[in-house]
């Protein structure tokens, strides 16, 4: 009997595993890095173990510590999460070898399947479809994807649609791959422009049980890591026979390796209903949930519960209804999915259920961060995961497209807006998704704020009222005086505000009439937090909330941040025309530029390694590169001069 669960993770999915720990009676053990030890999921542990330093490399990667925490803590068994360890066999064979019990699919599994090479060799010979592998000296055809063969998650993956990209793409698909999972072996399979990424949750037991709990499509995707997933499957559900043969081909993919636990047997469909068989992985899944939703399971108490080796019914339950997750993420899509970090000051969604089925129709909410998280640079970018689950399609998106509209998540940009997009665009209720969904739909329009700029500049205007509340509401003097009076009127309040959309000037009073100064709009109520206006006889309410520099406005509008400008310049902050700054802190990995070379509009200079990903620095225009400032190694603040490019003339 398991007592105690040491969980080798961090973030969202640790805090998952404690909340089924907890409500098993389990004692629970985190492990946290420096960077995390302020984070949620400690706090909801036990008891909890440092690992010094900040970087996975020095922390979550180092198995060592991770067992000896174990050892420190008392704890007889560890879960692995997802991600880091998960499916490192190694880590799972020193954990068995120290006599505590793993919370996983057997070694030899985990070996088996996480070569991506070996096992479409192994699934072929048991029967399931696959795509073939390619020699890289060999590439003819095109386009192609490069992958990591033991990555997951989008990381060591690149597609090649020239030979003049092949060597470029496969040297950076090796770095990005051997820093994320300390293995830079890569492979190269025909790349489909479009398909659907289907995929089937298996549980096993070690009595000979295999259960196909139900698939999974995750089409929508970015940089080949999935944004938005959901169970059923659209696609199944409307292709005779097709779910039989995926449940058929993943208890073959199962049964090949003796599986036990929990893992996912992933597939790429045509809309013909044709499968290929991509990858399994050995772990929980980050999409767990809505599968958990469909059937009511806990597959972190099952997981457990196998590791203790209790066998399991010999039918899974039946699904019911839809559920759908989003993945919330701290990252600019209108970016290039540009990651971002900073203070998230205010986090809040409004939810039936924490890491929990929600007793009805409804939302669940699995997140690693609260209101005042630090979202930092050495570790994936997502915030949380949000899900619905209603009777029918069409209500989960609904209802999940609301929860997102009315959460107050401040501090960072996130992909908030175009999650809502999408929930609503009527390709994806009509179940059209692929994973060329984001090029066919135009991620300029899906990435586009939910407030225009008609409701940028009512919320500015609600921000300054606000402001002024704020103002009085302070005042150490006079405080019952009306904001901004003036025995002689000689001009209106003026505030200055910037916004996605540019730069927003508001001119207003207020007098005994109200507010003057702003055509078709009237003032209802203002506090230092709350603004109600009539506009053109609708009332509208606005939340404001103020952070060092910043405001962050509410309404049905949608959400909108407001950038306060310094009333006076810094010199200092004066940068050369042409420079090329950092857009978030990391490491400098790579440079492929000198100063005085002549480059290209485009053309790659370096690469930076934050959040588990490489971002590349293109040159802005053709010229000459003036000045480069960094090198291999070095470790850049937000905003720091990486170079500089002189426009040619």
């Amino acid at each position: 009997m398991i007592t105690s669960v040491l969980v080798a993770n961090r973030g969202e999915i640790a805090r998952r595993v404690f909340r089924t720990a907890g409500d098993l009676g389990i004692a629970t053990v985190a492990v946290y890095s420096d960077a995390d030890a302020d984070s949620p999921h400690v706090a909801d542990a036990d008891t909890a173990v440092r690992l010094p330093g900040n970087t996975p490399a020095e922390t979550y990667l180092r198995g060592d510590l991770v067992i000896q925490a174990a050892r420190d803590a008392g704890a007889d068994a560890i879960h692995p999460g997802y991600g880091f360890l998960s499916e490192n066999a190694e880590f799972a064979r020193a954990v068995i070898d120290a006599g505590l019990v793993w919370v996983g699919p057997p070694v030899e599994a985990i070996e088996r399947m996480g070569s991506k090479i070996e096992s479409k060799e192994l699934m072929a010979a048991a029967g399931v479809p696959v795509l073939s592998n390619m020699d890289p000296d060999a590439v003819t055809d095109f386009p192609v994807l490069v992958k990591a063969s033991a990555g997951g998650g989008g990381r060591g993956m690149r597609i090649v649609r020239s030979q003049a990209e092949l060597a470029g793409a496969v040297e950076g698909a090796r770095s990005e791959a051997g820093s994320a999972f300390g293995d830079s072996t890569v492979f190269i399979e025909p790349y489909l422009e479009t398909g659907r990424h289907i995929e089937v949750q298996v549980m096993a037991d070690r009595h000979g049980t295999v259960w196909a709990v139900g698939e999974r499509e995750c089409s929508i995707q970015r940089r080949h890591q999935k944004v938005i997933e959901e169970a059923p499957s659209p696609l199944v559900e409307r292709t005779e026979g097709m779910r039989e043969r995926l449940f058929d081909a993943a208890r073959k993919a199962a049964a090949a390796i003796g599986y036990e636990g929990a893992g996912t047997v992933e597939f790429l469909a045509d809309e013909s209903g044709r499968f290929f068989f991509l990858e399994m992985n050995t772990r929980l899944q980050v999409e767990h949930p809505v599968t958990e939703c469909v059937t009511g399971l806990d597959l972190v108490a099952l997981q457990l519960s196998i590791a203790e080796g209790a066998p399991l019914a010999a039918e899974p339950p039946v699904s019911r209804g839809h559920a759908i997750e989003v993945r919330l993420y701290a990252e600019d899509p209108a970016a290039n999915w540009l990651p971002q970090s900073g203070a998230l000051h205010r986090f809040e969604i409004n939810a039936l259920a924490s890491f929990a089925n929600p007793a009805g129709a409804g939302i669940r909410v699995d997140s690693g961060v609260v209101s005042g998280s630090l979202v930092g640079v050495h570790y994936d970018p997502m915030l949380a995961k949000v899900i619905s689950w209603a009777p029918d399609r069409t209500s989960a998106a609904r209802s999940l497209a609301g929860a997102l509209l009315r959460a107050r998540v401040h501090g960072v940009r996130t992909n908030r807006d175009l999650l809502v997009r999408v929930l609503r665009h009527p390709a994806f209720l009509a179940g059209d998704t692929d994973t060329a969904f984001f090029d066919r739909h135009g991620l300029d329009t899906l990435a586009a704020p939910i407030a225009d700029k008609d409701a940028e500049s009512l919320s500015a205007l609600a921000a300054a009222i606000a402001d002024t509340e704020a103002n009085r509401a302070a005042a150490k003097v006079q405080g019952r005086i009306p904001a901004g009076w003036r025995n002689v009127v000689s001009q209106p309040q003026i505030k200055r505000f910037e916004s996605a959309s540019g730069e927003h000037e508001v001119r207003y009073r207020i007098t005994r009439d109200g507010l003057s100064g702003v055509e078709g709009v009237r003032l209802l109520a203002s506090s230092p937090t709350r603004v109600e206006l009539d506009v053109a006889g609708v009332r509208r309410v606005f939340e404001v909330a103020r952070y060092p520099g910043i405001a962050c406005v509410d309404s049905t509008f949608g959400s909108v941040t407001l950038t306060v400008p310094p009333r006076f310049a810094d010199p200092a902050d004066h940068v050369a025309p042409g420079s090329l700054l950092a857009p978030m802190p990391g490491t400098v990995i790579r440079v492929a530029a000198e100063a005085g070379q002549r480059v290209d509009a485009g053309q790659p200079l370096l690469w930076l390694e934050a959040m588990k990903m490489e971002h590349r620095i293109d040159a802005p225009v053709t010229g000459v590169v003036s000045e480069l400032t960094v090198s291999p190694g070095d470790q850049v603040d937000v905003g720091r001069v990486l170079a500089v490019v002189v426009e040619e003339s």
